[in-house]
C-alpha cells in the first residue's frame, strides 16, 4: 500500500497544479492513515481499555492481604521524617510495636485501595482522542504518567478519608498515638507528631501508580497480555 501511494505521488508531477495538490493531499492522508494501522477512535478505545485493564489488575493486586506489605517495591515503611523516632523507640525495647505499626499502615493501604478502581475509571472516561493517540505513540509508561498527572489531586482528595477510615479500622491510628506518646516522653528528644493519614495516603497512591506502570508495560511488550482484538491491533503495531 505504501509503495503504491508513493508511486502515485511521483506520477502526479505530470498533472495540473490544482489536481496535483488535491491528489498529493489525498496521498499523504492515505499514507498517514495506513502507517499506524488503526483509526483515531480505535486508538482512544484501545488505550482506555488498556488503562481500565491495567488499573483493575493493579487494584486487585494491592487490595488483598500483603498486597502492599508483601511487595518490597511498594511496601510502606515507617515515616522517613520519624526515622529518629523509629530508632529511639527500638532502643527502649519497643521494636515489636514499631513493626506492628508498619504492618497496620500497610493493611490500611490494602483496605483503602479497594475503592480506587472507580476513581481511575472516571478519569479514563474523560480522556480525549488526541491524548490517547499521544499515549499509544509514547513511552512504556505514557498512559500511567497521563493518569498520574490528571488524577492525583482528585485521587488524593477522595482517597484521604478512605485511608483515615481504614487506619482506624485496622487500629493503625491507635498504634500511632501510643508510639507518639511513648516517644515524646523520652527525655531530650524533639517532640513530633507526623500526619499519618497524609503520609499513608501519599504512599498508597504512589504504590498504585507503580503497579499500574507495570501493567501498562506488560500490555505494550507482552502479546499475551493483550486480551482483546482491539488491544492486539493498537499495541501490536
Amino acid at each position: 500500500m505504501k509503495t503504491l501511494v508513493l508511486l502515485l505521488i511521483v506520477l502526479m508531477s505530470s498533472c495540473s497544479y490544482n489536481l496535483n495538490a488535491q491528489l498529493l493531499n489525498e496521498a499523504k492522508n492515505a499514507l498517514g492513515q495506513n502507517s499506524t494501522g488503526f483509526s483515531e477512535t480505535e486508538a482512544a478505545d484501545g488505550i482506555k481499555e488498556a488503562l481500565v485493564n491495567g488499573t483493575g489488575n493493579s487494584v486487585n493486586l494491592v487490595s488483598v492481604e500483603n498486597g502492599y506489605f508483601g511487595n518490597q517495591e511498594i511496601k510502606i515503611p515507617f515515616p522517613p521524617e520519624a526515622k529518629e523516632m523509629d530508632s529511639k523507640l527500638r532502643s527502649i525495647g519497643m521494636g515489636k510495636q514499631v513493626d506492628q505499626m508498619v504492618l497496620s499502615i500497610n493493611r490500611a493501604a490494602e483496605d483503602a485501595s479497594k475503592d480506587a478502581k472507580d476513581i481511575f475509571i472516571d478519569a479514563i472516561k474523560n480522556m480525549s482522542v488526541m491524548d490517547a493517540i499521544n499515549i499509544v505513540k509514547g513511552k512504556n509508561d505514557a498512559a500511567t504518567k497521563y493518569l498520574e498527572k490528571n488524577t492525583s489531586p482528585q485521587l488524593n482528595q477522595k482517597f484521604r478519608p478512605v485511608i483515615k477510615t481504614s487506619l482506624d479500622k485496622v487500629e493503625a491510628t491507635k498504634h500511632w498515638e501510643e508510639l507518639i506518646k511513648a516517644y515524646n516522653r523520652i527525655p531530650f528528644v524533639r517532640k513530633m507528631n507526623p500526619n499519618l493519614t497524609e503520609y499513608v495516603t501519599g504512599k498508597a497512591i504512589d504504590g498504585l501508580f507503580i503497579m499500574i506502570a507495570r501493567e501498562e508495560e506488560k500490555i505494550r511488550k507482552d502479546p499475551l497480555a493483550r486480551t482483546s482484538d482491539l488491544l492486539k491491533k493498537v499495541f501490536g503495531n
